[in-house]
C-alpha cells in the first residue's frame, strides 16, 4: 500500500510523545534539561554524518574536487534567502501557537486584571518549541525524503520503517521535557512526506546519486543547526533556511550538465 510508510511514521510520532508526555511529567526538571542536551548532542552527530556526504565519490566526479562546498555553500545562501523572505521560520511558529490555542483551551495573549498570565505565555513557548524543532528534526533527514521516494515508487517502506522507529524514541525524549507541542510535529511530517511520496508515484524516483548526497549533506547542516537550538547555544532560524533542501540538489544537477556529467 503507497503512503503505509509515512501511516506508520505518523502514528510512532503520536505514539512517542504520548509516552513521553506522561513520562514528562513525573520527571524533575534537571533529569529533562539533561534529556534535551543528550538529544542535542545526538542531532549534532548525526547532522556531521550527513555532513559527511560532500565527500561522497559520486557527488566529488559529478560537480568537481572543491566544488561540492560551494554547491552546499550556495544553496543555504539562496535557500536563507528565500525562506527569510516568505517567513517560513515565523509561519511555522505561528501555525505551532494557532494549534496551541486550539488544544490548549484559552487563548494565551488572555489578560487578568491588565497582567499577562504568566503560565499560559510558558506554556505557548513550551508547544511551539517542541512542535517547530521536533518538525524540524523529523522532516530535514535524508530518510524522509528517500524513503517516502521508495515508498512512492513502490520500492518498500523498509526505510520509513526505520526512521518511524527512530523517530518514535525520539518523540518520547522529545516531549518529556517539551511536551504535546511534538505530538503536533506529526501533522507536518505527515504533509511533508505524503507529499514527497505521491510525487515518487506519479514521476518516479529521478535523483541522481550526487543530487542525494547534495540533499544529505545540505540536510545535516541544518540538521547542525537544530542541534544548537536544542542545546540553546543559538536559536538559529533553520526553518527559514528550508529551501535550501530543494535548491541543493538543482545546483548540483545544474553543474553536472554544464560539466557534462
Amino acid at each position: 500500500m503507497i503512503g503505509l510508510g509515512t501511516l506508520l511514521n505518523v502514528a510512532t510520532i503520536l505514539v512517542g510523545a504520548t509516552l513521553g508526555v506522561l513520562i514528562g511529567n513525573r520527571l524533575p526538571e534537571r533529569t529533562n534539561r539533561v534529556v534535551t542536551d543528550v538529544l542535542g548532542l545526538v542531532v549534532l552527530v548525526l547532522g556531521g554524518l550527513n555532513v559527511m556526504s560532500l565527500t561522497d565519490t559520486d557527488f566529488v566526479a559529478g560537480v568537481g574536487s572543491g566544488v561540492t562546498l560551494l554547491v552546499i555553500l550556495g544553496a543555504l545562501l539562496i535557500g536563507s534567502i528565500i525562506g527569510s523572505l516568505i517567513r517560513i521560520e515565523h509561519r511555522l511558529e505561528s501555525f505551532g501557537g494557532w494549534l496551541q490555542a486550539r488544544v490548549g483551551g484559552r487563548r494565551v495573549d488572555a489578560h487578568e486584571d491588565g497582567l499577562i498570565v504568566a503560565s499560559e505565555i510558558d506554556a505557548r513557548q513550551r508547544f511551539i518549541t517542541g512542535f517547530v524543532d521536533a518538525s524540524l528534526v523529523f522532516c530535514i533527514g535524508p530518510l524522509a525524503i528517500l524513503g517516502a521516494f521508495s515508498d512512492g515508487t513502490g520500492n518498500g517502506i523498509e526505510q520509513l520503517a526505520l526512521k518511524s522507529t527512530l523517530d518514535g524514541f525520539a518523540a518520547l525524549a522529545f516531549a518529556a521535557t517539551l511536551g504535546w507541542g511534538v505530538a503536533a510535529s506529526a501533522l507536518p511530517v505527515g504533509i511533508w512526506q505524503g507529499l514527497l511520496t505521491a510525487l515518487a508515484f506519479f514521476v518516479g524516483s529521478v535523483m541522481s546519486p550526487a543530487a542525494i548526497a547534495a540533499l544529505t549533506s545540505t540536510g545535516g547542516v541544518l540538521l547542525l543547526g537544530v542541534g544548537l537550538r536544542l542545546l540553546n547555544i543559538r536559536q538559529i532560524a533553520v526553518g527559514d533556511m528550508l529551501p535550501a533542501l530543494i535548491v541543493a540538489p538543482l545546483l548540483a544537477v545544474g553543474i553536472m550538465s554544464l560539466n557534462g556529467s
